[in-house]
């Protein structure tokens, strides 16, 4: 990756980092924009991890740049025949780096057109997460649809290889 980010797979995570991860998904400003907004127990986050050690339509990363951790990128529901996945994002909610979010995304976007060869990348985020459906226009993400989840509505959105 570019800008010294370096990806760290999930399952080759030290336990310390795997702590780090869950500190930061079980912190009010990222579990609150999660479909499961429940503190998550180190025991269950543990066993998710070894989950995707045999998981092939699933891919986790610790984003490190420089000797700062800055975030986690994930990709779901990988679909070779369709050259489609999901995506989702987060940031170190205890780290202020400018350009977070815009960080986060290129490496998601490199990462499925360069390296996964995806045509189509897919995500959905909470209507009222205006500053992230922002950052995903920024970079030609298009609301495909519109869905309720938890009560709350949810814009789909996709970006095709093309469009990039």
């Amino acid at each position: 990756m570019s800008n010294n980010i370096n990806l760290i797979n999930f399952i080759d995570l030290t336990l310390e980092e795997k702590k780090m991860i869950l500190s930061w998904r079980n912190h009010p400003s990222i579990k609150r924009w999660m479909y499961n907004n429940d503190d998550i127990l180190l025991e269950n986050h543990l066993n998710f991890i070894e989950t995707l050690k045999s998981c092939a339509d699933k891919l986790y990363f610790l984003v490190k740049q420089n000797s700062s951790y800055i975030g986690v990128i994930d990709f779901t529901n990988i679909n070779k025949e369709s050259k489609s996945s999901e995506f989702g994002l987060y940031a170190n909610p205890f780290e202020k780096v400018a350009g977070i979010g815009r960080i986060l995304e290129e490496c998601c976007i490199k990462y499925a057109f360069e390296i996964l060869k995806l045509d189509k990348m897919m995500l959905e985020v909470f209507s009222d997460n205006v500053q992230v459906r922002n950052l995903h226009k920024k970079f030609n993400f298009k609301e495909t649809t519109v869905k309720t989840v938890n009560n709350k509505e949810v814009i789909c959105m996709e970006l095709k290889n093309e469009d990039r």
